[in-house]
């Protein structure tokens, strides 16, 4: 997967040239987001997202190696909301959901954290998607990337709710993650909200009712998570 490495070596570092650098990497991605949207991945090449920057198309392959790379992280940032070098897995929305001790409203949390994800990345997961169908191989790999993380960030809470003694029985956390990551698909976001008129609130309710459902084991009707 060495096409989604981002090429971040310089040959001198200061504050100031960080700043420099990340205020241009910001511009590139503003302007590749635009393009994509606009003209799918296929119709954009690197010189057309270096005029639309107004930077030269050495200053994106410097930045950033490839297209694909390119797209990589522009899926990053809109993933997380911003380009500050915090992992998902460490922000606050996401040390909330490990800390909530209990596992419906920490299927609640995780309702709202993957709405708000979907409402950020949905339109250009879309064109990524639509390209990677097209046969695009670069995203097709990218696609693939990206699918794995989401499934390793479900097992991962599917592991979190498996300590608590949360999983209906006989339900392992491989499966349990399974489930999770067909819920969180942005693809069902997408047909329930764009296609099917549901409001992202209406979505988030069914997904933290869908999750639970499907992973958790049953438990008396009062103690259900609000909605």
């Amino acid at each position: 997967m060495d096409e989604f490495k981002v090429r971040t070596s310089r040959p001198y570092d200061s504050p100031l040239r960080r700043e420099q650098a990340r205020v241009t990497e910001r511009r590139i991605l503003a302007a590749a987001e635009r393009l994509l949207l606009e003209r799918g991945y296929a119709g954009v090449s690197i010189a057309a997202i270096a005029a639309e920057a107004e930077v030269s198309a050495q200053t994106i392959y410097k930045t950033f190696g490839t297209k694909a790379a390119l797209t990589k992280r522009l899926y990053d940032v809109t993933l997380v909301g911003d380009d500050e070098p915090v992992p998902l897995a460490e922000r606050p929305e996401f040390r909330a959901l490990v800390a909530e001790a209990d596992p419906r409203r920490a299927l609640v949390i995780y309702a709202r954290i993957g709405r708000l994800i979907n409402e950020r990345l949905g339109h250009l997961y879309a064109v990524i998607l639509a390209g990677a169908q097209a046969g695009d191989e670069d995203l097709r790999a990218l696609v693939a990337v990206t699918e794995q993380e989401r499934l390793t960030g479900t097992c991962r809470l599917a592991a979190v709710l498996a300590r608590a003694g949360a999983l209906r029985p006989g339900l392992t956390v491989g499966r349990a993650g399974d489930l999770l990551w067909a819920l969180t698909a942005p693809e069902l976001f997408r047909r329930l909200t764009a296609d099917r008129g549901w409001t992202p609130d209406e979505f988030e309710d069914w997904l933290a009712r869908a999750m639970a459902d499907a992973v958790l084991a049953a438990r008396q009707s009062a103690d259900q998570a609000p909605a």
